[in-house]
């Protein structure tokens, strides 16, 4: 009898704008129905558990699973038993840390579905002891049993020496262990055959036991195992040899955890290497193992590391500080389903989780894709479980009132990708003996392919085939390493070629096995079938392998061959698509194909071209999923199958579009305002009188000087006045005073302009005189004029020669044993003496006798 098995569409929760903390009340009490339904309880009992609630059952009872979501939901289950070791050699503090570590594991389990107990041990000596203290009976880790895991677990810390004994029973812990791990059904053997021919078949759902140890067996005192000490010793040794042998026929794996210096290290080995040896995947470290740390301060954090390798998670250490502190912890993009966990010591210590985009998120609920579930607030421990976690780095804010303040806390996140596999086989119906293809790639829940080779480091794929026939399972390593079949290294597709065997008939199965660091695939199966002779149909199809963005159209192509003698109805479908509802649309992916079917009539081959239209809520990245051709009268039978290699990248915005026009805009302004400057500060220089001299002259004698320096004409205009003080010759200064200002401007065409005070502005030469209050003006100019500049050596009529520096003359150059020199920048040029048709130094008000014109000026 063949059983097929239809998994519903994956389904991602829904994107709230703003955090809920309203419980699912509709899906907890479906999930206590199922309980109380699964248990033997009838509709009456279910009728009084929604009204009155899960009721606790009594201790020891196994309960039931919880009604299981869908399993793409959310990481796979595991069921574990927490054996601490309550003996008195571990003082309190050793106690208090075994049962944070205890907590720590319990709270930071991913999975809803997982079922956890916590069991102490001793030994029994006399009578009223047990050698086990079953302080947290097993129970579903949903939202609710977290809550009572972090309630029960505080239980450890009391030893109550009436009921429990000094010693350290190993076996009786084994035991119990393997009872609660095994009882209503749990046996192994429910996952298939074991991959070692006469081991025990592997359970669906892992078993495993972690052991919390500070020394070695001792059961001398306890009357159950003999006479005297060196017997009972002897016997316990053999029992624990028996329970270990138990508990690998049952498929329950022992993880022991030894702290202290007392460790009987070939004991543990024994233990875990006794129990079950199956693991959870082929990658290094997930078979079980024994592990020894120095003291008790360092088992929270090796027995999360132990706990991760166990169930195939990955831990990632974040920071640890005093509250008030931000601590902070990075989650990876593979993630899928993690727990954050705060080991507070303190139950006063409160506890705010932030998303990578600095957002607070809902202790209970759905906030932008992601479901959020807080248990533990009120213990040692807590932990913020996470479906769907936005990666990138989280942080985690602590607080605590005075007096609780001390203790050190520390962050941690566990964390699994449950990925699926999609697969795609060439030739898609193979015959019985023919050499295939089989390529394989992985993407998460929301359909985006992973495309990023780190995030697979150590990853191992194989594929495995199945089918009609009698044939044994072929499996096949698969390989991205560019070398054929494979097409490209690192480009995340694993190819591996597989003969199908000759006694193949009838349907194939392939399914697809990866194994990473943290990562696991849902093995979901690639159905087809076996081509018997010629194949009346021949199909290849065919997508463009272009980057869209959404809304575009993505085009394609079917070549079809029909050897048969009639037509045949062909039907396009996506096939693996998150969220898929329609036989020809994605919506996970935001992906429609037009047309729907096409037809291959008999003869020559023809092609057939369709498109495909990216929905505008895809999401970004490689798509997911696989085009199918699909022979609808010969019952939906695959004819071809090809991934999609179409890559969507977000709509351009604004500045995507229009950024070179701005940019060229941008440039264009810049350069006419760099002209434009250009001009202006041309302009102004050609119109500077910087350097320019003013003369004011009478009967040809130069009276008084005035030197135009920077600054001091702005927009080309200089004022300036002529004082003629009483008895005294008349001088130059700068600016307007009292009689009012003349004008001195030169304009952009290099033009000098005057303009006394009460008359009209005229044009002048430089060097030319013109009349002023019974004096005569010379304006100097350095620049060359285009015309009227007076040649080198040449006199204003009038004018006599003076010093020019000749020897034993007044010069301008101020050589020694004569006064001379140049005035202060700004100021007027002083009346200097000397000269043959002057007065002499001593003379007052003695007229300067410079040259009308200074070649070297």
């Amino acid at each position: 009898m063949k059983v097929t098995v239809q998994s519903k569409p994956w389904r991602t929760p829904p994107q709230n704008h703003r955090p809920s903390a309203r419980p699912s009340t509709r899906r907890d009490i479906g999930r206590a129905v199922g309980r109380s339904l699964r248990t033997g309880g009838t509709l009456l009992a279910a009728a009084l558990l929604v009204v009155a609630g899960p009721l606790a059952g009594p201790a020891g009872a196994l309960p039931a699973r919880a009604a299981a979501a869908d399993p793409a939901e959310g990481a796979d289950p595991i069921d574990f038993v927490v054996l601490v070791d309550q003996s008195e050699s571990l003082a309190d503090q050793d106690l208090a840390r075994e049962t944070e570590a205890a907590a720590l594991i319990g709270q930071g389990e991913i999975s809803e579905r997982s079922r956890a107990a916590v069991i102490g041990f001793g030994s029994s000596e006399k009578a009223g002891q047990s050698p086990v203290n079953e302080v947290c009976p097993l129970a579903v880790v949903d939202a609710a049993g977290r809550q009572r895991l972090s309630d029960c677990v505080k239980q450890l810390n009391r030893r109550d020496r009436a009921r429990l004994g000094p010693g350290t029973d190993f076996p009786a812990a084994v035991r119990q262990a393997v009872t609660r791990l095994t009882e209503n059904g749990g046996t192994a053997g429910d996952g298939g055959p074991a991959k070692n021919p006469g081991a025990p078949a592997a359970p669906k759902t892992p078993k495993v036991v972690f052991l919390l140890t500070d020394g070695r067996l001792d059961v001398s005192d306890s009357p159950e195992y003999g006479t005297d000490a060196p017997s009972r010793q002897s016997n316990g040794e053999k029992r624990l040899a028996e329970e270990l042998a138990r508990a690998r026929a049952a498929g329950v794996q022992i993880w022991p955890l030894g702290f202290g210096g007392e460790i009987d290290r070939a004991a543990l080995t024994a233990m875990a290497e006794g129990g079950y040896r199956g693991a959870c995947s082929e990658v290094p470290g997930s078979a079980p193992r024994m592990r020894v740390v120095a003291g008790s301060g360092q088992i929270d954090k090796a027995l999360q590391e132990t706990f991760a390798a166990a169930r195939c998670a990955s831990i990632v250490d974040g920071t640890a500080g005093k509250p008030p502190a931000d601590l902070f912890v990075t989650i990876p993009p593979i993630a899928t389903d993690g727990s954050l966990t705060v080991a507070k010591h303190d139950p006063k210590v409160r506890v705010t989780y932030f998303d990578p985009r600095n957002r607070p998120v809902p202790t209970r609920g759905d906030f932008d894709g992601s479901a959020f579930e807080v248990s533990g607030a009120d213990g040692p421990v807590e932990a913020l479980r996470v479906r769907n976690p936005l990666p990138g780095r989280w942080r985690v804010h602590i607080e605590a009132p005075e007096g609780h303040r001390d203790r050190e806390v520390a962050v941690r996140a566990i964390w699994q990708g449950r990925l699926r596999s999609a697969v795609v086989l060439d030739p898609v119906a193979p015959r019985a003996g023919q050499e295939a293809v089989v390529e394989v790639r992985m993407q998460t829940r929301r359909g985006v392919v992973i495309t990023d080779p780190r995030q697979l480091q150590g990853v191992t794929v194989s594929a495995r085939i199945t089918g009609d026939g009698g044939f044994a399972p072929v499996t096949v390593r698969l390989a991205d390493d560019g070398k054929a079949p494979d097409r490209t290294a690192g480009d995340v597709r694993f190819t591996g070629r597989l003969t199908v065997p000759a006694t193949a008939t009838g349907d194939l199965e392939i399914v697809a096995d990866m194994a990473a660091p943290g990562v696991t695939s849902d093995r979901r199966p690639f159905h087809t079938t076996v081509t018997q002779g010629t194949p009346l149909l021949e199909a290849q199809v065919s997508v463009d392998r272009v980057t869209v963005h959404p809304g575009d159209t993505v085009h394609g192509w079917v070549d079809l061959t029909n050897h048969d003698s009639a037509p045949h109805t062909l039907r396009l479908a996506l096939e693996d698509e998150p969220g898929g509802t329609g036989a020809n649309s994605g919506p996970g992916s935001g992906l429609a194909l037009a047309p729907a079917t096409v037809v291959a009539q008999p003869g020559p081959a023809t092609r057939a071209e369709f498109t495909l239209t990216v929905g505008k809520d895809a999401p970004l990245g490689a798509l997911g999923g696989r085009l199918v051709v699909l022979d609808t009268g010969r019952g939906d039978s695959k004819l071809d199958a090809v991934f999609l290699d179409v890559r969507v990248e977000a709509p351009p915005t604004w500045w995507d579009r229009w950024w070179p026009y701005v940019v060229g805009g941008a440039i264009a302004l810049v350069l006419l305002a760099a002209v434009a400057a250009v001009r202006i500060a041309v302009g102004r220089r050609t119109k500077d009188l910087t350097g320019v001299r003013i003369e004011l002259l009478r009967d040809g004698v130069v009276l008084h000087t005035l030197v135009v320096h920077a600054g001091q004409s702005p927009g080309g205009e200089y004022e300036f006045g002529i004082d003629q003080p009483r008895g005294a010759a008349p001088t130059l200064r700068r600016g307007s005073r009292g009689g009012g200002a003349h004008r001195l401007r030169r304009t952009g065409a290099g033009e000098l302009l005057f303009r006394p005070h009460r008359g009209r502005e005229t044009s002048i030469r430089a060097g030319q005189p013109v009349a002023v209050d019974e004096c005569e003006l010379v304006v100097r100019d350095r620049r060359p004029a285009a015309r009227g500049r007076i040649p080198a050596g040449r006199l204003l009529p009038g004018a006599r020669r003076g010093g020019t520096g000749r020897p034993g003359r007044t010069g301008r150059t101020g050589r020694p044993g004569r006064t001379g020199g140049s005035a202060p920048a700004g100021d007027a040029l002083p009346p200097t003496t000397g000269g043959p048709h002057g007065p002499g130094p001593d003379a007052p008000n003695a007229p300067t006798t410079t040259p009308a014109w200074d070649p070297d000026f």
